[in-house]
């Protein structure tokens, strides 16, 4: 394997599975090839709420053939996997966007990748933005939907906080950092999800993976092209889509052991129908 540079309380999803030490190597999309010395007992893994719900689908599976070692899933966002990992108090982190300048003393191995998408109510008629507009809603200077929709309401622009990775990627490419504006409303993806599915005026950004798989639950939600393209797997893999990020595994020094068993396995292709079924695309140099 090779090392290369997603207010609601903190969602705990304890898995029980095997791992152990002494690893063999295996590139990303071979089998992953698990060791033989003894279980390592618990492996603790804490992060970005983004990629937690895939992560416990991952250990339910590995957990029908390595049973022995209880793994527990934490969610909280990227930040807190870094400083959990920093710490001492988890194995693992769960980072939804790369690493930034002071961490890069850190491993991280991309598993999947996910973009961020721009979400308004499904009541709304709107298909389509320009960068301009977008701009012009997020940063206030476009306040109602008259220009845009011909429906003469406020828009509810709905923020996450500046510390997530969608926040400071939605920021980044749309040059808007330090310039928005609207109700910022504390919490993860589904939190933002459920506010703008509540309100008819409302606006969002929110995972494209979250997005996708809520839409297509039947959540009043519509998803909005950037730059006239839509947040489709293809569109991320071959980066047509222009705001993508990867979901990685990081740890706080070259995995050994148990750690290494399981970063072997969700970079391998026994979880890329998992990764696909949350709605992201397996990470690719």
């Amino acid at each position: 394997m090779r090392v290369r540079h997603l207010f609601l309380p903190c969602l705990a999803l304890p898995v029980f599975f095997l791992l152990c030490a002494g690893i063999l190597e295996a590139q990303a999309g071979e089998p992953a090839v698990l060791s033989t010395q003894p279980p390592a007992g618990l492996l603790r893994i804490t992060g970005s709420s983004t990629m937690c719900p895939m992560i416990a689908a991952i250990g339910q599976r590995f957990s029908t053939v390595r049973p022995d070692v209880r793994i527990v899933v934490e969610c909280g966002g990227s930040d807190r996997g870094i400083k959990d990992l920093r710490e001492g108090n988890s194995e693992v982190g769960l980072v939804s966007r790369a690493l930034k300048a002071d961490e890069k003393g850190l491993f991280g191995f991309p598993m999947a990748r996910d973009g961020v998408s721009i979400i308004v109510n499904k009541s709304n008629p709107l298909t389509t933005l320009t960068d301009g507009q977008i701009t012009g809603i997020f940063s206030g200077r476009l306040d109602t939907w008259r220009t845009l929709n011909g429906k003469n309401a406020p828009i509810a622009v709905i923020l996450r906080e500046p510390q997530k990775p969608v926040t400071e990627m939605f920021e980044k490419h749309f040059g808007l950092n330090g310039l928005l504006r609207g109700k910022l409303v504390p919490g993860d993806n589904p939190v933002t999800i459920a506010a703008v599915a509540a309100d008819p005026d409302a606006i969002g950004y929110v995972s494209a993976g979250e997005a996708a798989r809520n839409a297509n639950s039947g959540a009043t939600i519509r998803i909005i092209p950037v730059g006239g393209v839509m947040p489709t797997e293809r569109n991320v893999i071959t980066g047509n889509y222009p705001i993508t990020r990867p979901l990685s595994l990081v740890t706080r020094e070259l995995p050994a052991g148990a750690v290494k068993d399981f970063i072997n396995y969700c970079l391998s292709s026994k979880v890329v129908d998992l990764i696909a079924r949350f709605d992201f695309v397996p990470y690719e140099d």
